[in-house]
């Protein structure tokens, strides 16, 4: 390798083969709770269990340590309100003429419309945005790499992040989504991926069963 400077690997904790797989088990039962969620509570979240996930996202790995990504976090009920209608009017169009009758027949089972009322209830969205240049420091307009696939695995060390505080969310991805970056005051070289709905579940929320058929092992994996 080049020269480069180093610190030494940080010190994992020296557990045995039975823990490891006791703990591995652990947290397999824990994630496997999560459920996306389409009913939320409008109570509120501390602001730090949000801050405290997205400095969990912002530790995931990503081309060349660039970390291009910027998490837009909404509050403002004005906001929410905006993001509603301007989604809701693009899911009309994708259900009544846009969406192919196989992409709306996988969907019927999950019961999933135009009506979106969860983003005005829930407490927080975060607006997940992928920076095509940055850099490490701001103002700079590097090149970024592998930008999809970085965003793609901090949004799920966020949505870990956010389950494991006893959370509940939902992706949402109204396209088109340009949007987003006027309503978020993003500059126009970031994307925006998608939604994050965070919060707490509605007493009454329920899950489609379909939701809860998960592959098995042997269908995900393989050993070579």
């Amino acid at each position: 390798m080049k020269p480069h400077d180093n610190l030494p690997y940080s010190q994992l904790p020296d557990y045995s083969d039975a823990e490891r797989v006791a703990r591995s088990r652990a947290f397999y039962e824990a994630i496997r709770t999560r459920r996306t969620c389409r009913y939320f509570s409008n109570e509120a979240v501390p602001r730090a269990v949000i801050e405290n996930a997205i400095l969990a996202a912002g530790t995931a790995p990503n081309g060349a340590n660039h970390q291009p990504w910027h998490f837009a976090v909404i509050e403002s009920a004005e906001k929410k309100k905006v993001l509603r209608a301007a989604a809701e009017e693009e899911e009309r169009a994708f259900y009544q003429s846009k969406g192919s009758e196989e992409w709306l027949e996988a969907l019927a089972p999950l019961g999933t419309d135009a009506d979106k009322p969860f983003l005005e209830t829930a407490p927080y969205l975060i607006v997940i945005f992928g920076q095509r240049k940055g850099g490490m420091n701001p103002g700079e307009t590097k090149q970024n790499y592998y930008v999809n696939e970085s965003v793609g695995i901090a949004t799920g060390m966020l949505i870990t992040a956010l389950h494991d505080a006893g959370l509940a969310t939902l992706t949402h991805t109204p396209n088109p989504m340009k949007f987003l970056n006027q309503l978020c005051d993003r500059p126009h070289h970031e994307k925006a991926m998608m939604v994050l709905v965070v919060g707490k579940p509605a007493a009454d929320a329920t899950v489609p069963v379909h939701a809860t058929n998960k592959k098995p092992l042997d269908a995900i994996s393989s050993w070579l």
